[in-house]
């Protein structure tokens, strides 16, 4: 297959962990050909399909150059995204309007034949921190709102809170507020911006100190082992971004509950790849954009998973085919 992955510049990837460069790795292992670009590389002009500026590559045995560019530089004549086989959405957050617009090329780029995983639509339809509000069963006391009377409210009745943006990323903007109400004000202030930024507000989880788990699900199916990210010193959030430690462990009964759940909806709906978070027995979160968390796992358990994603791709390349 000609795969194109639209990622962040393949020169800021730290290949021992990177998920993206799994991806490729196994890719080039199957031999399927790579090109790279970037969300700014895409354009559409009237009477043209949506095309990029692109670069093939093919891939080194070098940690830091760890990719050589075939041919040109950059192709004089763009190919048409409709050209590939498949391409693999893996620009990471934020959810800007940057990102949003690269969605709705990508939707073109569909409409003219192009096969987009995952789907354009179905990312827009999906925000990360909001998706959970469709499985109230596995979730645990939460609040979406504008309004700081409502976020006084939520911590009086519940006495431990965390708060979160709705577009943050890799543990980015969490506040936790105890029981003494410390600093409420001053992060509602901060978070919410007068009213003019919704917040999420969850009860805190003191599962949190067993790890945040990130369960990621291929193809509607459960990567057999999650990778658990625990908060380290005095910090609360468990994102490997923060400072959390990752340990790769066996699903649980409830894992596999939420995800056998979920996971096939999505994927029925152009999700072939999601990263469910969940801390204890309640989800708090579905990744959509780029999950992570490959390279631990399968450093950690001998599971492949890049080779599970690849295999579920090259098998949604022969239905759509």
């Amino acid at each position: 297959m000609k795969l194109l992955f639209v990622a962040d510049p393949l020169e800021t990837f730290k290949t021992y962990k990177d998920t993206t460069f799994a991806m490729m790795r196994e890719a080039a292992r199957r031999g399927h050909s790579l090109s790279a670009c970037e969300p700014k590389d895409i354009r559409w002009q009237r009477g043209e399909p949506v095309t990029a500026s692109v670069r093939n590559i093919s891939l080194t045995e070098h940690p830091v150059d760890w990719f050589a560019v075939t041919g040109p530089a950059y192709s004089e004549e763009l190919p048409a995204l409709k050209s590939f086989d498949a391409v693999v959405m893996r620009k990471d957050p934020p959810f800007d309007s940057e990102y949003f617009y690269t969605t709705h090329l990508l939707e073109q780029a569909e409409r003219e034949g192009a096969k987009v995983f995952n789907k354009p639509r179905t990312l827009r339809d999906h925000p990360e921190k909001l998706a959970i509000l469709e499985w109230p069963q596995f979730i645990g006391p939460t609040l979406v709102t504008r309004d700081a009377q409502d976020i006084k409210d939520f911590h009086a009745e519940h006495q431990d809170i965390i708060l979160k943006p709705l577009d943050g990323m890799g543990g980015m903007g969490i506040f936790r507020v105890k029981a003494d109400g410390l600093n409420l004000g001053s992060i509602i202030e901060t978070l919410n911006q007068d009213g003019a930024q919704t917040v999420m507000v969850q009860k805190f989880l003191p599962a949190i100190a067993q790890g945040d788990k990130r369960i990621l699900v291929i193809g509607g199916e459960p990567v057999p082992y999650c990778l658990a990210r625990i908060p380290q010193g005095g910090e609360v959030r468990g994102n490997l971004a923060a400072g959390g430690k990752g340990v790769a462990q066996a699903l649980t009964e409830r894992d596999r509950e939420i995800a056998q759940t979920i996971g096939p909806v999505l994927a029925q709906r152009g999700l072939l790849l999601i990263g469910l978070d969940v801390i204890g027995d309640s989800l708090t979160e579905i990744n959509v954009t780029s999950p992570t968390c490959f390279q631990e796992i399968t450093d950690q358990t001998g599971f492949d998973v890049a080779e599970m994603f690849l295999q579920a791709l090259e098998a949604e390349h022969e239905r759509l085919h």
